[in-house]
């Protein structure tokens, strides 16, 4: 992998404790006691797909979890092979990834009329059986925010984190300030940020995305989106939970209704930590989004 070549959108201020654990890969199941470092984890590996189920009463929904890589569009579409997935709703928990992979991704949801939210999916076992719900307490960094974007409809909870960050060269966001940079790798960051912004428009997005985006260099933390700027980026386009999720009345952990608080956001390019026993997430040319490594938010260098 040649990560010189390479920009990734990366987000790696920490989340904190997540409220619920993931047994399964994108899916949470809840059985008592919480694992937040599960599903923190899961958040670091490559996107995962999974169907979550919410019978008899409701459809089901799609949980994405993870960053993007160079396999994640082609691995949507296997897991998309056989479901009838048109209007679909898509859950995302994921730090970002590959600029160009994400919005390859983005643009075969956009064409499913998917709508998008932002939560953890999680199974609850219960006397009467396995019932689906959604935690709000999630994150969608970097890219994901573009991802959230290709929802025709999108709501976000009022408990989920969405923040934002520069592009940058994956090879040298350790150090940005210190490092050396060539025509070449210019070329790099104003091509993805060119597609980025093309894409950002066709999929209804303000240019105030881009600019609270662009504005967040890879050594300050992550710009987290307040309710106003939500809106503002167009972003959300409903506060009721409803519109994008089964009714009130299927067992579903509410998503709070939107009200207004600050955030922040960054772009940046670098490679996916290996830090992860399973397979890490292979990064392309082009930018990618990351998830933190630690437990507190903190201003640390980007490890993509």
């Amino acid at each position: 992998m040649r990560l010189g070549r390479s920009l990734v959108l990366r987000g790696w201020a920490l989340l904190g404790a997540v409220a619920l654990c993931s047994a399964l890969p994108g899916v949470a199941t809840l059985g008592g006691s919480a694992h937040a470092g599960v599903t923190l984890e899961e958040r670091k590996l490559p996107m995962r797909f999974s169907w979550v189920a919410c019978e008899p009463n409701c459809r089901g929904w799609v949980s994405a979890v993870g960053i993007v890589t160079a396999d994640s569009p082609g691995d949507f579409d296997e897991f998309a092979r056989g479901r009838q997935l048109g209007g679909v709703t898509i859950v995302l928990d994921s730090s970002g990834g590959s600029v160009n992979d994400s919005i390859a991704l983005g643009r075969r949801w956009r064409n499913l009329g998917a709508l998008t939210t932002v939560g953890i999916s999680l199974q609850t076992r219960s006397a009467q059986g396995d019932r689906a719900s959604v935690a709000p307490e999630a994150y969608c960094e970097s890219m994901c925010v573009f991802l959230l974007l290709s929802g025709k409809t999108r709501y976000v909870p009022e408990a989920a984190h969405v923040r934002v960050h520069q592009i940058w060269m994956g090879d040298r966001a350790d150090d940005a300030k210190a490092a050396s940079y060539t025509a070449q790798d210019l070329m790099i960051v104003e091509r993805d940020i060119g597609r980025l912004a093309k894409y950002t428009f066709d999929m209804g997005g303000a240019g105030d995305l881009l600019s609270l985006s662009l504005n967040v260099p890879p050594w300050e933390d992550l710009h987290e989106l307040s309710r106003a700027e939500l809106r503002l980026t167009n972003l959300v386009t409903t506060d009721a939970v409803a519109e994008v999720l089964p009714p009130a009345d299927i067992p579903v952990v509410p998503v709070v209704e939107l009200p207004a608080k600050p955030v922040q956001d960054r772009f940046v390019s670098s490679a996916v930590p290996a830090e992860i026993t399973p397979q890490p997430a292979k990064s392309t040319k082009t930018a990618e989004a990351v998830v933190p490594t630690g437990g507190v938010a903190v201003t640390a260098p980007a490890q993509q």
